[in-house]
């Protein structure tokens, strides 16, 4: 059971680090940790997420609970079900983005909110090792929640005119929603690629961050003459945007854009960005009339944070948008919703949107392997003492015309490096600057 236990969620190849015997005392402690009365479990289409899933069902109900068994579904959708079924918590068997070998678990309290790395999920794992609790009462029946949920993202619609829209689910959870969301938008036209779900992802990864894997999606766009394609990660909670040239959106920049939509009718709101974030998605916010609010990087604090200071929206860099009204949850489908009432309400296509955002080179998210990341820290703080610096998540160094952020991955054993600059020769100038300092603080440190 060593190691599954991540900063967000758990995680592990299957059988070899997570297998059935310890789903089981999982839905156990899990019960027992929330002293849960009512929870809901869902899995996306893994070969192994039905299994594990009547797995931890079987430790929940022996546990006294009450389970709800939502099927094969998406983790937006698992969410919506916690908060809208009033259940005490909720469990969702996915492994998201990763390869088909790996699965795990994300959990979530009353109203969606997620198990906190640093308090609930090392209690969680002290529970797991414990004595299994054995209570009478407890019963498993199946719901269905599709309708209802597909009927609150429709709800997100603006005066739709006619787009033409392609997506990708990659094989993943996304496959049987989006379908029943163009039913109710007749306006739109879906162009399908890879709806089925398939567990054994037949075409490639279901993980939008990867550039290999939106290819034929970027080509099926220049193809059809659509106005945008999306793609999904495997359980539909992440997307990725392709403009009507067959491009890459930036992740990062669709959070500026969106921003700016939502914040026309909610002036003087907070917009949580991740700090990986290009400085023009901050001074989107802030020309919006929003209160742009720093946050670090995971879903786990980027909820907590949302709560605290009742913001609108959020996005991150790894393709999470998150929003107030979906119970301060992350949704692939209605940020699709929302690019696609922008560029309805525009009349401009989605390069012409994101244009004016796109001012700043930026490296992209540069994976370093490193023996000693303090180390390389330390020399990277002493060696830019006279920049802005501060340690919200890692070493954050500012720069008038120039930033960076390097932290650790909670979920790989890398080093994660994000630069920008004011201009490409400048940007070029302070990688191989910044690449250098961490080449003497580790001789051995390797581009991954």
């Amino acid at each position: 059971m060593a190691g599954i236990f991540k900063a967000y969620d758990i995680r592990g190849r299957y059988p070899d680090a997570l297998d059935e015997a310890t789903a089981e005392r999982i839905g156990n402690a899990f019960v027992g940790l929330l002293a849960a009365e009512r929870i809901v479990v869902g899995r996306d289409m893994r070969l192994s997420s039905a299994s594990l899933s009547r797995a931890f069902t079987r430790g929940a109900v022996a546990a006294g609970a009450e389970v709800a068994d939502a099927g094969e579904v998406s983790t937006p959708l698992l969410n919506y079900a916690v908060a809208a079924g009033g259940f005490d918590g909720g469990a969702m068997v996915t492994a998201s983005h990763l390869p088909g070998d790996m699965n795990g678990l994300k959990l979530d309290r009353e109203n969606a909110i997620p198990l906190s790395g640093d308090r609930d999920l090392p209690l969680l794992e002290a529970r797991v090792e414990e004595e299994p609790v054995a209570r009478a009462g407890g019963s498993c029946r199946r719901i269905a929640m599709l309708d209802s949920y597909i009927g609150k993202v429709a709800g997100f619609v603006r005066n739709p005119r006619p787009l033409t829209i392609v997506v990708d689910a990659g094989n993943g959870m996304a496959g049987p929603e989006v379908p029943r969301l163009f039913e109710r938008v007749p306006a739109w036209q879906l162009v399908p690629m890879y709806l089925e779900p398939d567990g054994r992802f037949p075409h490639h990864h279901a993980n939008p961050l990867d550039p290999e894997t939106t290819r034929e999606l970027q080509d099926r766009v220049v193809a059809e003459g659509a106005d945008f394609g999306i793609a999904f990660d495997g359980d539909a909670d992440r997307c990725g945007f392709i403009d009507e040239r067959g491009e890459r959106v930036r992740e990062d920049l669709v959070t500026g854009l969106v921003a700016a939509y939502l914040l026309e009718e909610n002036p003087g709101a907070a917009i949580l960005y991740d700090l990986r974030s290009s400085r023009a998605v901050v001074e989107a916010i802030e020309q919006a009339g929003g209160r742009a609010v720093r946050s670090r990087v995971g879903h786990a604090f980027i909820k907590a944070r949302m709560r605290e200071e009742d913001a609108l929206f959020a996005g991150e860099l790894s393709g999470h948008y998150y929003y107030r009204e979906m119970g301060f949850t992350d949704n692939g489908l209605v940020t699709m919703v929302l690019v696609a009432n922008i560029i309805a309400a525009s009349g401009k296509t989605l390069s012409e949107l994101i244009r004016p955002l796109d001012r700043y080179p930026s490296t992209g998210e540069i994976n370093l392997r490193v023996s000693d990341p303090a180390a390389v820290f330390a020399v990277l703080e002493a060696h830019y003492r006279d920049a802005d610096q501060d340690h919200l998540d890692g070493l954050t160094v500012g720069y008038p015309d120039w930033w960076f952020n390097i932290r650790r991955s909670h979920t790989e054993p890398v080093v994660r490096l994000n630069l920008e600059a004011e201009t490409k020769a400048l940007m070029d100038e302070k990688v191989q600057e910044v690449l250098s300092a961490i080449k003497r603080a580790d001789p051995g440190v390797q581009v991954v």
